[in-house]
C-alpha cells in the first residue's frame, strides 16, 4: 500500500502539469482552477462530515479562506493562468522551488530559525536555474514568456507563504475537512475572479473540447481526491523525509509528459536549468530536514510531541495537507 500511494502521488501530481495545460486550451484558467477546487472541496466536505467531524467554526472558516486565496487563488490560478503561455514542464520546474521559497520565509517570520550552509547553497543554485529559464526565450514564444515565468515564481512564493500560514492558522481537528474549507473558499474567490475577468461572459460548452473536458475531470478526481487522499494516508504510514520526496519527482515527471505525450520542445540549456532546480531542491529539503529523536518512532503514526516537517506541495494543484494539532486526532485517512 505504501508503494500504490507513492506512485499515486508521483505520477498523477506529476501529470498535473500537463493536465492543466490542455484543460486552459479551450476552458478560461481561472474558471477552469475555480469550479475544479469548488467541486473537489464539496465531495471532500461530504466526505469529512459523513465521519463525523464536527462543523468549522468562524475564525477556522477565516483561515481557511486567507490559506485558500495564498494557495489556491494566487497559487493555483497564477499557474494555470501562466501556462497559457509557458510549456508545463517549464512551471513544474519554476514550482519545484516552493520548498526554498518555505525556509527563506520561515526564517524571516519572529522566532525564525536561520537555514544550514546546505539551504544557502541550494538557494543558490536554485536561483541560477531559474535566471537560466526566464532568461531563455524559446522558438515561437514571444516575450509573453517572460510574464508566464513570473506568474509562476508569484504563485509559488504566495503558495509557501501560505504553507507557512497553515503551521499556525486555526483548523479543525479533520485533516480532510480542513482541507475541503481552502477548495470551498478558494474556488469561489477564483469563480468571482473569473467573473470580473469576463471569463464567464467568453465561456460557452459548446466550446469546450473533449481533451479539455477530460483534463478538467482528471485534475478534479484524480488530482485533487485520490492523489490528496494517498498523501495524506502516507503522512501517517512514513516519514516526513521520504514523503518530501515528491517536490523533485514530481517536476521530473511533468517534464517527460510535456516531452512526450505534450510535445513540448526543450532546449539543451533548459535541461540544465531543470537540473540545477532539481539540485536545489534535494539540498533544500536535506538541509532543512530535521534530524529524528532515537528514542521515537520516525512514523508520524506514533509522533506524540513532535509534529511532522511541512513541505509545500510544488504542483500548487490540491491544497497541502493540514496536520491535526495531535497526530490521529482525526482518525486514519
Amino acid at each position: 500500500m505504501v508503494i500504490t500511494a507513492f506512485a499515486i502521488v508521483y505520477v498523477i501530481w506529476g501529470s498535473t502539469y500537463l493536465g492543466i495545460r490542455y484543460a486552459v486550451e479551450s476552458i478560461p484558467p481561472f474558471l477552469m482552477a475555480g469550479s475544479r477546487h469548488l467541486v473537489a472541496g464539496m465531495l471532500l466536505f461530504t466526505f469529512a462530515m459523513m465521519r463525523s467531524a464536527t462543523l468549522p467554526t468562524r475564525a477556522q472558516w477565516r483561515d481557511a479562506t486567507i490559506a485558500g486565496i495564498l494557495m489556491l487563488v494566487i497559487g493555483n490560478g497564477g499557474v494555470s493562468w501562466a501556462e497559457q503561455l509557458i510549456p508545463s514542464g517549464i512551471a513544474a520546474l519554476l514550482v519545484a522551488l516552493t520548498p526554498a521559497w518555505m525556509v527563506l520565509i520561515d526564517w524571516a517570520r519572529p522566532g525564525g530559525k536561520r537555514p544550514r550552509a546546505l539551504v544557502g547553497l541550494g538557494l543558490l543554485i536554485g536561483l541560477t536555474g531559474v535566471v537560466v529559464l526566464a532568461r531563455k526565450q524559446m522558438s515561437g514564444t514571444s516575450s509573453a514568456y517572460g510574464w508566464g515565468v513570473a506568474a509562476v515564481l508569484t504563485a509559488s512564493i504566495c503558495w509557501a507563504f501560505g504553507s507557512v500560514f497553515n503551521r499556525t492558522a486555526r483548523k479543525p481537528k479533520s485533516a480532510f475537512l480542513g482541507v475541503s474549507m481552502q477548495m470551498i473558499t478558494g474556488g469561489l474567490v477564483l469563480l468571482g475572479l473569473a467573473v470580473l475577468q469576463g471569463e464567464a461572459k467568453r465561456f460557452s460548452f459548446a466550446q469546450v473540447t473533449a481533451v479539455s473536458f477530460w483534463a478538467w475531470l482528471y485534475l478534479t478526481i484524480a488530482g485533487s481526491l485520490v492523489a490528496y487522499t494517498a498523501y495524506v494516508w502516507l503522512l501517517h504510514a512514513s516519514t516526513p523525509a521520504r514523503v518530501a520526496t515528491y517536490a523533485y519527482v514530481n517536476p521530473l515527471i511533468a517534464v517527460i509528459l510535456g516531452c512526450t505525450i505534450g510535445r513540448e520542445v526543450f532546449a539543451p540549456d533548459m535541461y540544465l536549468a531543470g537540473g540545477l532546480i532539481i539540485a536545489a531542491v534535494i539540498l533544500v529539503l536535506r538541509g532543512g530536514a530535521t534530524p529524528a529523536s532515537t528514542s521515537q518512532n520516525p512514523s508520524n503514526e506514533s509522533i506524540a510531541t513532535a509534529q511532522p516537517t511541512t513541505i509545500s506541495n510544488p504542483l500548487l494543484n490540491v491544497a497541502p495537507p493540514i496536520v491535526a494539532d495531535k497526530p490521529g486526532a482525526d482518525g486514519k485517512p
